[in-house]
């Protein structure tokens, strides 16, 4: 399968469709024009398409210089588990690696640990357990 990565964030329409497809949601908290300007505010981001069709993406939010969380990777339900995910993963951590950025960090969907363990990922330390507030 021959596929194109780009480094810009996709179409709005793009988005919104892959974003739908994959039956992601911020649990209908925030609208598409709020998801859209949240990604397009991103420090890096990657797309890849299949015949100029949006089958993954994801981004980074950074500093650009220690504080790095990558988020919202998602891949078309047609296209899972034939690598596109790790393409996804392969070209976030490369501009890391590439900004000489050591400690990465993410949030992942339930379900999916084994995949993110797979790239080298692991769970927080029990000493260092992460916290989260909703406001």
């Amino acid at each position: 399968m021959e596929i194109e990565f780009n480094e810009l964030n996709p179409t709005k329409d793009d988005f919104i469709k892959l974003h739908q497809t994959t039956g992601w949601n911020a649990k209908g908290l925030y609208t598409y024009d709020q998801l859209y300007t949240a990604i397009c505010n991103s420090w890096y981001s990657v797309s890849i398409y299949h015949n100029k069709y949006l089958i993954g993406y994801g981004r980074i939010i950074s500093d650009g210089i220690y504080q790095t969380l990558i988020c919202d990777v998602m891949v078309h339900p047609e296209y899972q588990k034939q690598g596109i995910g790790k393409k996804v993963m392969n070209a976030l951590l490369k501009k890391c690696d590439e900004e000489g950025i050591k400690w990465v960090q993410l949030f992942c969907a339930k379900g999916k640990q084994e995949f993110y363990k797979k790239l080298g990922f692991n769970s927080r330390d029990s000493e260092a357990p992460g916290m989260s507030l909703f406001l």
